[in-house]
């Protein structure tokens, strides 16, 4: 993937065929800049919150979600890298457009379980406000286990102690 020359942007792998996606409207770039200011704020030392990188799950499959969390020593010391391997991957956020349904429910979700990766929000728009949808990846199944549902406060202690409150979405306008 990374060869192909002038692939458009957030162009994935998925199982083995490339997917372009649409363009991004303003809710989703709104809220995958909110996710990146306030995860950055409550990320302890050791932790980077990136987005725009693939996750390099197997030969078929690169996604990329809308925002990660890695771990710091996945980077280069020169930041060349183009994609993340699952085990330096803490969280994998997607954040749900209409045209990106069928993918963010049904696609990615198993093939992030399969590769490891522990922890998945889906974020979906609900009229003005949004609900988070938060799993962990339970070891005996190897799949994803709904641990929350949020509104207004996402609150949680892995990967690290989050506490977000979507009301303050608006300042960020």
């Amino acid at each position: 993937m990374d060869r192909l020359p002038r692939l458009p942007p957030h162009t994935e792998l998925l199982d083995g065929s490339l997917v372009f996606a649409c363009p991004r409207n303003a809710w989703h770039s709104l809220i995958t800049f909110f996710l990146r200011v306030v995860l950055r704020s409550s990320a302890p030392e050791g932790w980077r919150v990136t987005h725009e990188m693939t996750a390099w799950l197997d030969n078929r499959n690169r996604p990329e979600p809308d925002v990660l969390v890695v771990a710091e020593s996945a980077s280069r010391p020169d930041l060349s890298e183009t994609f993340y391997r699952p085990e330096d991957i803490a969280l994998a956020i997607e954040i749900v457009s209409p045209e990106s349904v069928e993918r963010d429910h049904e696609i990615k979700p198993p093939e992030y379980a399969r590769a490891g990766i522990k922890n998945l929000w889906l974020i979906e728009r609900d009229g003005e406000g949004m609900i988070a949808y938060v799993y962990t990846l339970d070891p005996l199944t190897g799949d994803y286990s709904l641990t929350g549902t949020f509104g207004e406060r996402l609150k949680v202690s892995v990967p690290f102690d989050i506490d977000i409150d979507f009301g303050t979405l608006g300042d960020y306008r």
